[in-house]
């Protein structure tokens, strides 16, 4: 391990040594479950040294999510025969460091690692740091250049900001709930943790503007990411269809709102989805598929009146069966090639393997010493001068206190020996 000038730890990261565009940057990741988590991850990937702080008497609840490595060497039940691959693949390329923030000591500890620090995340409800007595006043005193990210269920402000939220609470604020799903149905959840991962990503996103202003002005700030807000922009035309048109949009299934054909359809071993909407694509599409005479039929000929319901309905999705029905994705796949949006619908089995996301680098392979190769995705930003680091370990409760604490704590073996028996870390 190397440390700057400044004190930064610039080596060392578990996995590997620290590289990328954010060396040198320190940040502390006092945060749990997902949309914290991930945001520390994508800096950590990007370089950044990361300090995983948990609660010694309470780590991060998704250590015992599904599914789990496990090891041969280990006793079985016992705290060493499992690890959480879920907990891995969020927290990879992180220091392990507990402090118990409910403690004078604890609290002293945090503020000298923010002395050092350039960045803070937390995804508490709000008004919990100030409870402990180092919320973000406090922690800007001891620090000003100090970048404090904050993500939540409603934000720092507002009428819902102490109310507990979840991912789904997100979708269900924010709009999306409503309008996914099949008409006549019930709205239907988004199949992913949406509302969690784009916090994440606007969180990171306001974290490094804020630190491009930190390092030209030396003055830090409060990031404030709320999940009901991320949401909420991930509704396309939505909001201007209502404050336009006072249209309330719902569940449309697999449609678009207005775009045609432009959804999933059916094929001999699964379906794809097609995109052939415009009038070059459509054209294209005709040719491919043996009726280039229809490009220039007067009933579906312009993208306008391929757009209206009634002729879709009638014309153009009949149409779209007829080609696809007696043909397999791949098949489908190779006679459009590169001319026409299509694409199969693959299960995640097939995208594991898919040959694009191998020659993108996007499923990693790790190597846990105890518990063997974990297979998780790699890292979407691609650098060409300073790239991601996606093959990471992730820490074990604690496990790298003892660096942690001597490099930005200045604590001697002494010091950390009394404060692991009174159970600080």
């Amino acid at each position: 391990m190397t440390i700057n000038d400044d004190g930064t730890i610039v080596g060392m990261l578990p996995g590997g040594l620290s590289r990328g565009a954010l060396r040198g940057i320190v940040v502390l990741d006092i945060t749990r479950v997902v949309a914290g988590p991930f945001c520390s991850m994508l800096l950590a990937d990007l370089g950044a040294t990361v300090i995983k702080i948990e609660n010694p008497k309470d780590p991060d609840y998704t250590r015992d999510f599904p599914p789990k490595l496990t090891s041969s060497s280990g006793e079985p039940g016992g705290p060493d025969a499992e690890f959480s691959a879920f907990f891995a693949q969020y927290n990879r390329n992180k220091f392990g460091l507990t402090l118990d923030l409910s403690t004078e000591d604890g609290k002293d500890l945090l503020k000298k690692l923010v002395r050092r620090a350039d960045v803070l995340v937390e995804n508490f409800r709000p008004g919990t740091m100030d409870k402990l007595g180092v919320g973000y006043d406090v922690l800007r005193g001891e620090n000003p250049r100090l970048v404090y990210t904050a993500i939540s269920g409603y934000g720092q402000t507002g009428p819902y900001r102490r109310r507990p939220a979840y991912d789904n609470s997100a979708q269900a604020t924010g709009g999306l709930w409503s309008m996914n799903g099949f008409p006549d149905w019930p709205p239907a959840r988004i199949g992913t943790i949406i509302g969690d991962l784009s916090a994440t990503l606007y969180a990171v996103i306001g974290t490094l503007a804020a630190l491009r202003h930190a390092e030209k002005t030396g003055e830090g700030q409060l990031v404030d990411v709320s999940q009901q807000d991320s949401v909420l922009s991930l509704t396309e035309n939505a909001v201007v269809s209502y404050t336009v048109d006072g249209k309330v949009p719902g569940p449309l299934g697999n449609e678009h709102p207005f775009v045609k054909p432009y959804e999933l359809y059916p094929c001999k071993d699964g379906f794809v989805f097609f995109g052939g909407y415009t009038d070059k694509f459509w054209r294209l599409s005709c040719d491919l598929f043996g009726q280039p005479e229809l490009a220039d039929d007067p009933e579906i000929d312009t993208m306008a009146k391929r757009f209206v319901p009634e002729v879709y309905e009638r014309r153009v999705r009949p149409l779209l069966h007829k080609w696809f029905e007696d043909k397999t994705k791949a098949e489908l796949e190779e006679i459009v090639g590169d001319a026409v949006p299509l694409s199969a619908i693959k299960n995640i089995g097939e995208v594991v393997e898919d040959p694009q996301i191998a020659a993108r680098d996007m499923i990693v392979d790790v190597e846990y010493p105890e518990f063997g190769q974990l297979r998780m995705f790699g890292s979407p930003i691609k650098l060409a001068g300073t790239p991601t680091q996606p093959r990471g370990l992730a820490p074990k409760v604690g496990e790298h206190a003892d660096t942690v604490l001597r490099a930005l704590a200045d604590l001697d073996d002494e010091r950390i020996a009394e404060l692991r028996e009174k159970g600080v870390i």
